[in-house]
């Protein structure tokens, strides 16, 4: 009885108690009944009270900006990705996403349902919001600032930066002379209007030029460190002019301003000598430290928002207190990172394109109606483009550039992007901007971004100059190059181990370079070394183990594998090494096989299956990006699927089609580099009816008799195929293996599947 007695305990309390409620409610239903004021409701009215109650749960201002979230979130992504795979900056995609849900597209042509998402009473939401992912943005801006670098690089970049500034300001203000009387809101002064035109010129998006920089591979050199420098130099003063531009704009005139500019000095002072002395003291305390924890985040929060709240109430907006914070936040890489971490998804994906929409609601293009307004238009593209490009282009040669980096630099800091996106709301907000210039103004912004890709492309065709190309140093054209990309440690090691394997003895007459490539929202200018470096430690240690000299390529890149096809086809390689992980060996048979035992809808498939290219990879092993590489590589490829791979003694080498003969020079390498066994199984044929592979075995079985073993079907036993440390195939051979559905793939070692 003592076993039952919970059981019987639980029965009777919840049984019991389930039995009083019903009574209880009973007993109330006869209450409503005496009450004169209540009639019970209809059965035929209960589905007309769900659907009026879903309807008042649709329309609840919490759901309406959910709805939006969801809305924004889908769309920008999806745009976003688009223009990354034609070569432009996530963002491009993320401000066309905008503008496209504005009333320039949806709005037009689908109104009702604009009005059903993005009610008029809603916006005041999205707004507040998309200000909060601001503030954070700034904040993680201000962090990415690398003031060292304008310490030690000021000379040369400060002169550039400088009059990158003066000159399209000096340019927007003479531009507002033309168009103050026509396009300035009424009431505004010409200071305010020209002023707001001249910053909005002048302005340069700092992290999507940081990213080119780094994604185009010049981020180490002596031209990316002038024009990052410049970048930052560029920023932080725009950022101050801004400041005293909104501060004017606010009272109206230069005079009443210098009370607002005064506090805002204040400010400025109490950030550097107090609070910023503060924050370095917490940061050493916790420099050592893997984590922070809670109550020392909520001071860091905290003082970002007292920040943002101090220079709102002094009236330069909320948006400098947070880039104000992040800038003096204590200079420890690591410290950084970790706030970095925290606060930039939160911005960037889920916050910052509720701004784009915001500023897409705003953006109607189709107030640019007439061939007049958009001469205009074209007139501002052209101001812009000529007093940023030109500007910076002429000081750079001034201060002793060639025309080359020159050129180079005022393309990079012709970027505007999110920068200028936020400086045009502020105007539009403090309603110094009409829509139609706010309009303008955004399709500039939008021109100016989009054109800086092409026109480095451009310049580099023009002059042909490579002397910030992947190569990292001149390289004699007799010598043997392979190129290892490599994303994990593990397999960079064992990539190196095999490319040493086929270089051994010819040490002075080859070339291994070791390639790592980065996304581009992973990493950041001030930790770009230090990550680079701790990257390629192991793979240091490993070279340093096997004797071999190695070369490195560290990039950024939002296209891994488009970036890796590019830098082998454009590198003189003869042989690019990739790698696959051991998971294609985990599972069952199926997922041995395969590799992947679900499929993941990928865009890049979709396209192929139109192009009739998707039959090629239908059977491979390879995850997407690897299946990319293969699609976009010339070069020949060799993909290791890497199984613990450590040595390269015993080799298995299936031969069933007669381009299998491009094999036999690799099989060549290994023997006479790393003295490897090679057990050659013959599975058509090929070595007595094939001439060309029959020649080339017969050669390697009389120069090296104790190395070649031809073997046959009946030996394709567990045991010997445990004994291979690597199976040697075609990529061609490898699909008819798959089709065929060999059962003694289950026994294979690791695998190099050589695409010629």
């Amino acid at each position: 009885m003592k076993k039952y007695k919970n059981t019987l305990f639980y029965l009777g309390v919840t049984g019991g108690f389930s039995v009083l409620i019903y009574w209880i409610i009973g007993r109330g239903k006869l209450l409503e009944l005496k009450k004169a004021n209540l009639v019970a409701h209809a059965a035929n009215d209960s589905f007309t009270d769900f659907v009026n109650s879903m309807l008042h749960n649709l329309q609840d201002p919490l759901a309406i900006l959910l709805a939006q979230i969801v809305m924004i979130i889908l769309v920008a992504r999806i745009f976003g990705w688009f223009f990354k795979k034609i070569g432009q900056p996530t963002v491009i995609g993320e401000i066309i996403a905008g503008i496209v849900l504005g009333p320039s597209l949806v709005g037009m042509y689908f109104p009702e349902f604009s009005a059903a998402l993005f009610p008029v009473k809603s916006l005041g939401n999205l707004k507040f919001l998309s200000q909060i992912g601001l503030i954070l943005f700034m904040f993680v801006i201000g962090m990415e600032l690398d003031i060292k670098v304008l310490r030690n690089k000021a000379s040369e970049a400060i002169v550039i930066s400088h009059a990158s500034i003066i000159i399209p300001f000096s340019m927007g203000i003479g531009l507002s002379y033309f168009v103050y009387n026509q396009f300035a809101p009424s009431g505004v002064e010409f200071l305010s209007f020209s002023l707001f035109m001249g910053i909005a010129m002048s302005i340069t998006a700092f992290p999507v030029l940081a990213r080119i920089v780094q994604e185009r591979g010049i981020h180490k050199t002596r031209l990316g460190a002038i024009v990052i420098t410049c970048a930052a130099a560029d920023d932080i003063t725009a950022w101050c002019l801004l400041a005293v531009v909104i501060a004017i704009v606010k009272a109206g005139d230069f005079v009443g301003s210098l009370y607002v500019i005064s506090l805002a000095l204040m400010y400025v002072l109490a950030m550097l000598f107090i609070v910023k002395p503060f924050l370095k003291r917490i940061g050493d305390l916790y420099a050592e430290k893997e984590n922070i924890g809670k109550p020392v985040m909520a001071i860091f929060f905290l003082l970002l928002i007292i920040s943002s709240y101090a220079t709102e109430v002094i009236g330069i907006h909320a948006l400098f207190g947070g880039f104000m914070m992040g800038a003096i936040m204590p200079d420890i890489a690591k410290f950084r990172m970790i706030f970095i971490e925290k606060v930039e998804d939160v911005s960037v994906i889920l916050l910052l394109p509720l701004f784009f929409v915001f500023t897409g609601l705003n953006t109607q293009v189709g107030l640019i109606n007439d061939a007049y307004l958009w001469k205009v238009t074209g007139g501002i593209i052209a101001v812009a483009v000529i007093g940023k490009f030109l500007g910076s282009a002429l000081a750079a040669r001034f201060v002793g550039q060639n025309w080359h980096d020159s050129l180079t630099i005022g393309a990079l800091m012709n970027t505007r992007g999110l920068m200028e996106l936020i400086v045009l709301n502020i105007g539009l907000e403090l309603k110094v901007l009409t829509p139609e210039v706010f309009t303008m103004m955004v399709i500039m912004a939008l021109v100016t971004t989009f054109m800086t890709g092409p026109a480095l492309d451009l310049l580099g065709f023009i002059f042909k100059n490579k002397s910030h190309a992947e190569s990292v140093e001149a390289i004699e054209e007799d010598k043997y190059r392979i190129l290892i990309s490599f994303g994990s440690n593990e397999k960079g090691k064992s990539l190196l181990r095999l490319a040493n394997s086929l270089t051994k003895k010819q040490k002075k007459t080859s070339v291994i370079t070791a390639m790592h490539l980065s996304q581009s929202d992973e990493l950041h200018s001030f930790n770009m070394e230090e990550i680079e470096k701790e990257t390629f430690e192991p793979i240091f240690d490993e070279s340093d183990h096997l004797g071999v000299k190695l070369l490195t390529v560290f990039k950024v890149t939002n296209d891994i594998e488009t970036e890796i096809a590019d830098v082998a086809n454009n590198g003189d390689y003869d042989l690019l090494l990739v790698g696959v992980g051991k998971s294609i060996f985990e599972g069952s048979l199926l997922g041995k096989v395969l590799g992947f035992t679900t499929r993941i809808i990928n865009p890049d498939r979709l396209i192929d299956k139109f192009k009739g290219k998707e039959g090629l990879f239908e059977n491979s092993p390879f995850d997407e990006r690897t299946r990319q590489i293969v699609a976009r590589t010339k070069t020949p490829l060799g993909i290791l699927i890497d199984n613990d791979f450590e040595e390269l003694n015993q080799v298995f080498v299936p031969i069933l089609k007669s381009d299998d003969a491009d094999l036999i020079d690799y099989v060549q390498k290994m023997i006479y580099n790393n003295n490897s066994k090679i057990n050659i199984l013959d599975m058509n044929g090929l070595l007595k009816n094939n001439f060309v592979i029959q020649s080339a075995v017969s050669v390697l079985l009389q120069k090296f008799p104790n190395n070649i073993n031809v073997i046959s079907d009946k030996e394709l036993k567990a045991a010997f195929l445990k004994q291979q440390d690597l199976m040697l195939i075609s990529l061609e051979s490898w699909k008819c293996i798959i089709d065929a559905n060999k059962a003694w793939l289950v026994d294979v070692s690791s695998v190099l599947i050589i695409k010629a």
